[in-house]
């Protein structure tokens, strides 16, 4: 079954009275519980693609459903609340807030549903074992490696328990032996928990763990796509 639909957006944006295309009728089909690598050099609007499917960004012309609904007609409040259920964001730089803990960074999210305290706590409490962090819960981003203040961003993202998961340069901010954890950590989560992923990466190591990558060009999808043995 199809999690993600998009078919023929595009995307512009106005500069004076310049029109810059960053997407060109863009068609993209994603399967639940797919792993898909969005590929491509700066500019080729990947990231764009990628906010038009998490409903950050909305397309200038074109249909996106995610899970049978079409975000694109959504008002700006029913988008809010649709994003705070269905997805979650993993950002290059982790995106955490310095003065609070670990704990605390995972639990903002949930402060916008209506758990009770306990049953936040529960959630925190998973999202940080399952990123292997459990005994460091209670430490500020300043006392945690990049690495682990990665993995904090990842429990964040899972502690709604979303459907989908857009990951934006994951790795691109780690070292190599960081990066391989944080990958086999969003494989994981991929397999054993079905979360359906596409992410954006310049890592061609990184995008190896996918189980399909698909490339843009100049706000273009290149047709055919590379399949990993992993799927």
């Amino acid at each position: 079954m199809s999690a993600i639909q998009v078919d023929k957006i595009a995307k512009t944006y106005s500069r004076d009275k310049l029109v810059v295309p960053v997407l060109n009728d863009v068609t993209l089909s994603i399967n639940e519980g797919e792993f898909v690598a969005l590929m491509g050099p700066s500019g080729s609007g990947k990231t764009t693609l990628l906010n038009i499917i998490a409903g950050i960004d909305r397309p200038t012309s074109g249909r996106v459903s995610v899970l049978g609904t079409d975000i694109a007609g959504l008002s700006e409040s029913e988008l809010a609340k649709w994003r705070a259920r269905t997805v979650g964001f993993i950002f290059q730089f982790y995106n955490l807030i310095p003065v609070l803990t670990a704990y605390e960074n995972v639990e903002l999210p949930l402060m916008l549903t209506p758990l009770t305290k306990e049953q936040r706590k529960q959630q925190v409490e998973t999202a940080l074992r399952v990123v292997g962090l459990a005994d460091r819960m209670n430490h500020s981003p300043n006392q945690l490696s990049g690495g682990q203040q990665q993995r904090v961003a990842i429990a964040r993202a899972i502690a709604t328990d979303p459907d989908i998961i857009v990951a934006d340069e994951p790795t691109g901010d780690l070292d190599k032996v960081s990066a391989n954890e944080i990958m086999t950590l969003l494989e994981r989560l991929n397999k054993e928990f079905k979360k359906t992923i596409v992410m954006v990466t310049h890592d061609p190591s990184a995008a190896e763990r996918a189980h399909i990558v698909r490339h843009l060009e100049k706000g273009d999808l290149l047709p055919g796509e590379e399949r990993h043995e992993n799927a």
